[in-house]
């Protein structure tokens, strides 16, 4: 394995693994103070859909060469990536958690309603490209449509006593 194939991969393992744990944190706390979990169903059916997409980029990926373009498409979405992580704050988890409290409305929630959805079919994309597996882009790329499609309905209705209240 090259050394920057190497690099590539255990970064989006590791950063996927370390998203996990402070998913868990802020659920937990966010649960804590009341929060309500919608969505339940769904959840596990996207934790191994992503699963799956991350052992196709390591079985298949481990053996190509990193696609500078790509990659650089790559960096820039991980900055993106900051950027949402730091506007949500301890609000940030991989589940749908409504809290009585105002939507976050900085940073890219300024402009979009699910900045971090939009990012991840960004991410779906981009990572398999970095090592040219156009194949593993484009199924993942249906699976996330199918299960975004469901996950932000849930979220929506979830949210929508919340976006009243604020006259959104």
């Amino acid at each position: 394995m090259e050394q920057a194939t190497a690099l590539f991969l255990g970064f989006i393992v590791l950063q996927r693994l370390g998203e996990l744990v402070l998913a868990r944190r802020n659920t937990t706390r966010l649960l804590a103070k009341g929060g309500v979990e919608v969505g339940q169903g769904h959840y596990p059916v996207m934790v191994l859909m992503h699963a799956a997409w991350v052992f196709c980029l390591v079985v298949f990926g481990h053996d190509r060469q990193v696609g500078h373009f790509w990659l650089g498409v790559f960096v820039v979405l991980q900055v993106l990536r900051v950027w949402i992580l730091a506007s949500l704050g301890p609000r940030w988890t991989t589940r749908i958690i409504v809290v009585d409290a105002p939507l976050v409305t900085r940073g890219p929630f300024r402009y979009f309603s699910h900045p971090n959805y939009m990012l991840v079919v960004a991410e779906i994309i981009a990572a398999p490209m970095v090592l040219g597996l156009t194949w593993v882009a484009v199924l993942f790329s249906m699976l996330n449509a199918a299960m975004l499609s469901w996950r932000i309905r849930v979220e929506n209705r979830a949210l929508a006593p919340l976006r009243a209240r604020a006259g959104h």
